[in-house]
């Protein structure tokens, strides 16, 4: 496909083709090209995204992807009935994982200074409704499950469990909303670029880019929050090293605020990989997918202890100084 589509709708040809995630790619003359496809994608969020990774690529970050123009002058080309973008890096070349919280907090500082308002990527202010939403609609379901009798382990297992996360998310909003209103926001917490999910994984791999279609305009606590989280899973008892070394990395790009520390803390205790596993599960058409989420939420709740532990002793572990920043403790962990 990206042969065709590179040949005929942009006249470059293909010397060496490749992957990049589930992207098809392809290398040209030194140059990487990565084919996207976007649907329907709004043209105002198209130049939005367009209009950002200019930005960032023009005060210095050389890894940004940037969107290819076709022959015809347009950002979007289609073929087959589907639409499709291409982006294309001018340095390819693999990730340095070292210092990965410097390269963040230097990515989002960048970011802040974005010079026109972003609409429609942001997701800034949005967290609690997008939370209350999920849960709304998850108790909605449990609820109608509660006089039925259960199918399967799963069921068993989501009927028992949902009040008790369902009690943690309404903590999480709780202390969203405590801190919004108690707290004010200082130069940290403008809106900058981040990722939906940011991890480890995100500019690792063979080809070190930054692919705009990933982003979302919101409160860098996102993207610290998400990489906290993902690396406290793939590890649950060897990660207090590494998150310490992570926020004094970005941190010494930029210091947070005790307002950008309580937002990164309501987001880690809002329980979404209870959400996910949950949605997942009842959305998967295939049983073997089911039998991994089964597995997976068994283990999630046998390791409930542990998670509460880690939230506990978060902001002791990154040496958040809590009684000078007057940042509040949730008291029953």
């Amino acid at each position: 496909m990206i042969q065709n589509i590179l040949s005929s709708k942009y006249g470059i040809d293909v010397e060496e083709e490749t992957r990049i995630g589930h992207y098809e790619a392809c290398i040209s003359q030194g140059r990487l090209y990565t084919l996207v496809p976007v649907g329907s994608i709004d043209e105002e969020e198209l130049d939005e995204r367009d209009q950002i990774a200019a930005h960032i690529y023009q005060t210095g970050d050389r890894h940004v992807s940037m969107l290819l123009e076709t022959k015809e002058g347009t950002k979007q080309t289609e073929m087959n009935e589907q639409h499709f973008c291409v982006l294309i890096n001018d340095r390819i070349r693999p990730f340095q994982s070292r210092q990965l919280g410097r390269k963040l907090g230097k990515f989002h500082f960048r970011g802040r200074t974005v010079q026109f308002g972003v609409q429609k990527i942001s997701r800034m202010g949005q967290w609690k409704s997008m939370w209350e939403q999920r849960m709304d609609q998850m108790e909605g379901f449990w609820n109608s499950m509660l006089y039925k009798q259960p199918e399967s382990d799963f069921d068993k297992l989501f009927l028992e469990s949902f009040p008790y996360y369902m009690g943690i998310a309404e903590n999480a909003i709780q202390y969203l909303v405590d801190t919004e209103l108690d707290d004010d926001p200082s130069a940290v917490d403008s809106g900058t670029i981040c990722y939906n999910r940011f991890t480890k994984d995100t500019w690792a791999g063979e080809y070190y880019i930054k692919n705009p279609f990933d982003w979302v305009f919101d409160h860098c606590g996102r993207d610290l929050a998400e990489w906290t989280r993902d690396r406290y899973f793939r590890n649950i008892k060897t990660y207090h090293r590494e998150v310490k070394t992570f926020y004094e990395e970005y941190q010494s790009v930029m210091p947070l605020s005790s307002f950008a520390w309580r937002l990164i803390y309501a987001r880690l205790l809002f329980p979404i990989h209870y959400v996910e596993c949950v949605e997942n599960y009842y959305s998967a058409t295939h049983e073997a997918d089911q039998l991994f989420l089964e597995e997976k939420l068994k283990k999630m709740l046998n390791q409930s202890r542990d998670l509460e532990i880690f939230l506990k002793e978060f902001y002791q572990n990154t040496e958040v100084p809590v009684k000078t920043m007057k940042i509040p403790i949730v008291s029953w962990l």
